[in-house]
């Protein structure tokens, strides 16, 4: 580990401040590289893309260490600009690191390090350029995370959902096309009403630069102030689209279940950033000190957050397939992040950010599990066309008038033996996940969940809202638990199997990872919390972050600086 910060530390004195654009060039040139390459050379795209993951994992990890640590040049609180175009803010491109954008890139590489190892044993010959698109979808992700205003940010959420629009078809079935044409139609409804908004708020300030819309909008007329309400009405509601948000989310738990597991586990991401969008223009646009706008719309947020919390919850324990078990699990996660969002408070929020890291990491785990135990329960024997569905009873029918079910096709006792390691693999995985997603001790998920309602009920006036969320956080967590655990005993005990899984490495290692930053999120809960808690107050107070873009200075020219030198 010392030897990582080490290397880390190297990289950050060579490289920054250009190193706040690595997430976002290397996958585009990666992209880029592979299609010059074709589809004959799959082997080399395939390491390509690793390569790239790991690069990009490890440009998040030591811009996550610049805004902590102070021997690196930043500190805690530190925010890194980078102008591309050399512009100053607001007239030019400006792309922002501080602690919460650096957060979400980090968490952005280490699943798609993951997926992208886990797409080269099968579903990248599944269909062509695969792996560009993937690189393509990672760069429209951390631009959109790293970008400070709305403008770019629209350019990046259009190049992200162009390739999940081609990753969603990967692989294509009657089911893929089906689910991909309400995908695409409610992402380009929710991407006009992002340009109708950003329109209408450049109309009526003149700026679409984030830290310069918050300063404006703290000085506008009263007459103004009704279009800019409208204008976030309007991105607010297309970012609920895209975080999946009630009644805006009947296109996402289809949609997850038709992708393949590696884009599956990817788009557990594109959830989050919409709720990244609405956490971040909340903050700076309708922080405390933007007069008779601060804190607009924060009724709806709590109100949209509680639907569509008590909504997964409903949906997670009606279903039985596995496929729309981790679509449900985004959706309760997306809902519990929406809520904690609109009650204001940093210690909630510092919860909120804990839990997401941890849900997102273990949403993604579980879809690339489910590909695997999909993959050994359709190789068994005896598999019922209603269970490959997903709809299995508790005793499969080749077992029902049976008096002796501990005892094989060899008269050899079933029970008693030794677990072979694919099953324990994936039954110790599926446990996890289990945990995780249901917010049980003593993982982090629970951590996450503890932290939110230790937070709230810190307030000494606890409202109505705030126990309603109380309640559904408890009963969601109780539903999944019994969600998960039914469809785990049907497929794990009561179903005999004639084969043992066969797990390839680059299958194991992905979620082994996946599992592994779980646990260790578990292990160091007191640094990881001391973080969100410190993103959390610097998104109550952007002050700091709109000072740190609008005094960021452009780059001498140095020819200019050549020839107004003294001979």
């Amino acid at each position: 580990m010392n030897r990582l910060f080490a290397l880390l530390d190297r990289l950050l004195d060579f490289s920054m401040p250009h190193l706040i654009a690595v997430p976002i060039l290397v996958p585009m040139l990666t992209a880029a590289l592979m299609l010059l390459l074709g589809e004959q050379r799959r082997r080399t795209k395939s390491a390509l893309s690793v390569i790239s993951g790991l690069v990009g994992l490890l440009a998040a990890l030591a811009l996550l260490r610049w805004v902590n640590a102070p021997e690196t040049g930043g500190g805690p609180g530190s925010i890194g600009v980078y102008l591309p175009g050399n512009w100053r803010a607001p007239f030019g491109i400006v792309l922002v690191a501080d602690r919460l954008s650096t957060l979400m890139v980090a968490l952005t590489g280490v699943v798609a390090f993951a997926a992208s190892i886990y797409s080269t044993s099968r579903w990248d010959r599944a269909g062509v350029h695969f792996h560009p698109l993937l690189q393509l979808q990672l760069m429209g992700l951390n631009g959109a995370f790293l970008t400070g205003d709305l403008f770019n940010l629209f350019v990046f959420f259009e190049v992200m959902l162009a390739a999940s629009y081609g990753l969603l078809l990967h692989g294509s079935s009657r089911l893929r096309v089906s689910a991909g044409l309400h995908y695409l139609v409610i992402n380009l409804a929710a991407s006009s009403l992002f340009l109708i908004g950003a329109s209408l708020l450049y109309g009526a300030t003149g700026t679409l630069n984030m830290a310069d819309l918050g300063l404006r909008i703290a000085q506008l007329d009263p007459a103004d102030r009704g279009l800019v309400h409208a204008a976030a009405a309007i991105l607010a509601t297309a970012f609920f689209a895209k975080a999946g948000a009630w009644p805006l989310n009947f296109w996402l738990v289809p949609a997850y279940s038709a992708a393949v597991s590696p884009v599956g586990a990817v788009f557990s991401l594109l959830t989050k950033l919409g709720i990244y969008t609405l956490l971040r223009l909340w903050t700076v646009l309708f922080a405390p000190d933007t007069g008779a706008s601060a804190q607009f719309g924060q009724g709806v947020l709590l109100a949209v957050g509680l639907a569509t919390l008590f909504v997964g919850a409903l949906g997670i324990v009606g279903t039985q397939r596995l496929s729309n078990l981790a679509g449900f699990g985004v959706l309760i996660s997306a809902g519990t992040l929406l809520t904690a969002i609109g009650f204001g408070q940093p210690a909630v929020w510092a919860g909120a950010l804990y839990y997401m890291l941890s849900s997102t990491l273990a949403a993604a785990a579980f879809f690339l599990l489910i590909d695997m135990i999909e993959r050994w329960r359709n190789a068994g024997a005896s598999i019922a066309p209603h269970e490959a569905a997903g709809d299995a009873p508790f005793l499969s029918e080749d077992l029902r008038g049976v008096d002796n079910v501990n005892l094989d096709d060899n008269a050899e006792a079933l029970y008693g033996r030794a677990i072979p390691a694919g099953v324990a693999f994936l039954g110790l995985s599926f446990v996890g996940c289990t945990l995780l997603l249901a917010g049980m001790p003593p993982l982090s998920g629970f951590i996450g969940k503890f932290a939110m309602l230790t937070g709230l009920l810190g307030d000494a006036q606890l409202g109505t809202a705030a126990w309603l969320f109380l309640a559904l956080l408890l009963v969601s967590g109780c539903f999944t638990l019994i969600a998960l655990s039914r469809t785990g005993i049907r497929h794990f005990w009561t179903q005999p199997h004639a084969s043992m899984p066969a797990l390839p490495a680059l299958e194991v290692l992905p979620v082994a990872l996946l599992l592994t930053t779980c646990l260790a999120l578990t292990l160091a809960a007191g640094p990881v919390m001391q973080h969100a808690s410190a993103t959390a107050e610097g998104l109550l107070a952007p002050t700091a972050y709109r000072q740190a873009v609008m005094s960021a200075m452009q780059v001498p020219d140095p020819v200019a600086v050549t020839a107004g030198a003294p001979k």
